[in-house]
């Protein structure tokens, strides 16, 4: 029997920059549960929606044809990254999450940017 397998990615979650910035998403939520409730409006929700934002225009991105969509999707998820190791620095220095805790959730950061940066790159040389 001859199997043949197709490498084509068919769909957004096979994508590993979108598998990664999942993580950060649970990551993230389990993170702010253990936050000030009086933060629930502030830093918390700030938090989820930026992280969330990353792994959804990663999927955006996935869907659409042009390079021009994908980069720009791509792009707006690496604004999201960013914005969310800025909250994390914050929320390290207001000693709402342990240094810890902090270098684990920034390592996962470094690694989807560069994941990203892949994906950007990708559609560039998209034919």
């Amino acid at each position: 029997m001859n199997v043949q397998f197709n490498s084509k990615i068919s769909s957004f979650t096979q994508l590993k920059a979108w598998q990664e910035s999942h993580k950060i998403v649970l990551m993230t939520y389990g993170l702010t549960k253990k936050f000030p409730k009086d933060e629930l409006f502030g830093i918390i929700s700030q938090m989820r929606r930026s992280a969330i934002s990353i792994s959804s225009n990663i999927a955006e991105g996935f869907s659409r044809n042009t390079k021009g969509e994908k980069q720009q999707f791509y792009g707006i998820a690496k604004g999201s990254l960013t914005e969310l190791q800025n909250q994390f620095i914050v929320s390290r220095d207001l000693k709402y999450i342990t240094t810890k805790e902090f270098d684990d959730i920034a390592k996962q950061t470094v690694l989807v940017s560069k994941l990203i940066y892949g994906l950007i790159y990708s559609s560039m040389n998209r034919s």
